[in-house]
Formats: structure tokens, C-alpha cells, sequence
């Protein structure tokens, strides 16, 4: 029997995230361009809201989206695969105790919250099943996967096939003991923070940002004006001091994406050299920062 690779329906999920990423990316970005312009009060502060909370589910979207774009259900003789981004179960044949149509549940299956188009996912108590883990991008078509350990819920783009290649597979039987295996985002963060060189430079990294934001916090208002730049006769160039918060915005952003690609690098034996970079070069580029205010505070206005 061949492999059979059974993906979910990405489309509509795909399509969703990558405009919700887009609008609030966009409002984001709007009210931390209002914020440089806005005086200290009450707008201020409204504006710097703003662009938080609309950035702040952004990097949670853009690993849900990458999740989807990778996720497939594969069936051999020897197991079941189930891939989600960074989550990754691997399910004996022999484990699995059924495979059955949710719809043929007594008890209807509730979906976990805060679900969004092609991202069904978490865990939820069913009153027969007990713990249910989402795997599912659809709820059309859901299958529930009953195992020794736990049972999950899946979204083939065809269940009839993946029913009826789990049934040939069953049929045939396994050619070697296949292993169990379960593998959570989390155990990337772990792995890595096991490293005292990663814990160093993380801990380096957020606290200079940190003590970037406070001194920012004060420099603000300290002086209405601040020198950012140079007139042609090299003069200072004065502009409000709320500007200086797209220092630490900036700095914060950036960390932020080299972060998440060092998390994603760092999967790899071989790519881990190029996360230590990554990082590596955030906690230089924070003490730059750091050493860019320091200068335009030294600046004479």
C-alpha cells in the first residue's frame, strides 16, 4: 500500500488569516504613526493602546497560518501522522482503536473557543469521549480518531478516503513496529532554553529592551523637543520627544522577528548556528538603541 497524504482545507483558512494579519497590521501601524504626532494626554495614550492590541495577536495569527499551510494527515502501514505547524503526533496502527464520522456521535462534539476559519484547535471535554485535542481546520467532514491515550478530531479535505485507506491499511497490517511520538510547540521553547548561551542572551535582550522603554518613558515628559536629525546648515533638527517612542517601538518589533525566526531555525541541528546569529544580533541591536537615545538625549537642541 502507498502512502496516503490527506491534507486539510487550507484555502478559506489561509485566505481569512492573511486578511485579519493585513487589518490589523494596517491599524497597527496607523496608530503608532498617529502616536509620533500626538502630544502627551489622554490621546496619547489612546493611540499607543491601539497600536499594542492590534499588533499583539499578529505573531499568534502568523504561526497559525504557517500551522495550516503545513498541516497534512498521513497514513502508512505502520502509523498515523498528525502535523500541525510545530505540533507533530505520530499514532501506531495498532494504538488506534477506531476511526469514525463525528456526525455518528450520540453526543454532538463542541468545538473549542476562540475558533477562527481553518484553525479549530485546542482541547474540549466530551461527556462519552473525555478529552478531545482539535486537530481540524473545517468542521465539515470532522473524523475522531479513538486511541489507547487520546482522542483527536481531524478534517481531511476527503474523509471517505482517508476512511477508506485507514481500512486498507488495518487490512494489510504493519510491516515494523512504529514508535509513538508527540511533539508540542513548546518543547522547541524548552530545548532551547535548556541552552545557558539562548537563556543569556534572551534574558540580555528583554531587559534591554525593558530599560529602553523606561528611560523612554521618562525622557518623554522631561523636554517637548528632542533633536532627531540635522538642517542642511547642521543645525540640530528639533521634533516633539513623543517621537523618541518609535525607538523602543522599533527595537521591540525587531527582536520580536528575529525571535520567531530563531524559534523556527532552531528545529534544526544544522539551522541552530544561524538562530544563535539571530539572536545574537538582537541583544547587539538593543544596546544600539540603547546608544542611539543616549546620543540624542547628548544632542544639543
Amino acid at each position: 500500500m502507498n502512502t496516503g497524504l490527506f491534507p486539510p482545507s487550507k484555502r478559506r483558512g489561509l485566505v481569512a488569516h492573511g486578511l485579519l494579519i493585513a487589518c490589523l497590521a494596517a491599524l497597527s501601524g496607523w496608530g503608532f504613526l498617529r502616536l509620533s504626532t500626538t502630544p502627551i494626554g489622554p490621546g496619547f495614550v489612546f493611540f499607543i493602546l491601539i497600536g499594542l492590541l492590534a499588533f499583539a495577536p499578529i505573531p499568534l495569527l502568523g504561526y497559525r497560518a504557517y500551522a495550516l499551510h503545513r498541516a497534512s494527515y498521513q497514513i502508512d502501514r505502520d502509523s498515523l501522522e498528525l502535523r500541525w505547524g510545530l505540533r507533530d503526533e505520530i499514532i501506531p496502527l495498532a494504538d488506534i482503536e477506531w476511526v469514525r464520522p463525528a456526525e455518528d456521535l450520540t453526543q454532538p462534539l463542541t468545538a473549542p473557543p476562540m475558533v477562527l476559519p481553518g484553525a479549530i484547535l485546542g482541547l474540549r471535554r466530551h461527556p462519552d469521549l473525555g478529552i478531545v485535542e482539535f486537530l481540524a481546520s473545517s468542521a465539515r467532514g470532522l473524523l475522531i480518531v479513538g486511541t489507547s491515550r487520546r482522542v483527536y478530531a481531524i478534517s481531511p479535505a476527503e474523509p471517505v478516503e482517508f476512511l477508506d485507506t485507514f481500512a486498507r491499511a488495518v487490512e494489510l497490517g504493519s510491516l515494523r513496529e512504529a514508535r509513538p511520538r508527540s511533539r508540542y510547540p513548546s518543547f522547541v521553547f524548552s530545548n532551547a532554553w535548556a541552552s545557558g548561551l539562548v537563556r543569556y542572551l534572551w534574558l540580555a535582550t528583554l531587559f534591554l529592551n525593558l530599560g529602553l522603554a523606561a528611560w523612554i518613558s521618562l525622557l518623554i515628559p522631561s523636554s517637548p523637543t528632542f533633536a532627531l536629525g540635522w538642517r542642511p546648515n547642521q543645525s540640530p533638527e528639533a521634533v516633539p520627544s513623543t517621537q523618541l517612542i518609535i525607538v523602543p517601538l522599533a527595537s521591540i518589533m525587531l527582536n520580536l522577528v528575529g525571535w520567531i525566526a530563531g524559534m523556527f531555525l532552531f528545529r534544526w541541528t544544522k539551522r541552530r548556528a544561524i538562530a544563535f546569529m539571530l539572536w545574537t544580533f538582537g541583544a547587539i541591536s538593543s544596546l544600539l538603541f540603547l546608544l542611539a537615545v543616549l546620543f540624542i538625549v547628548a544632542a544639543p537642541v
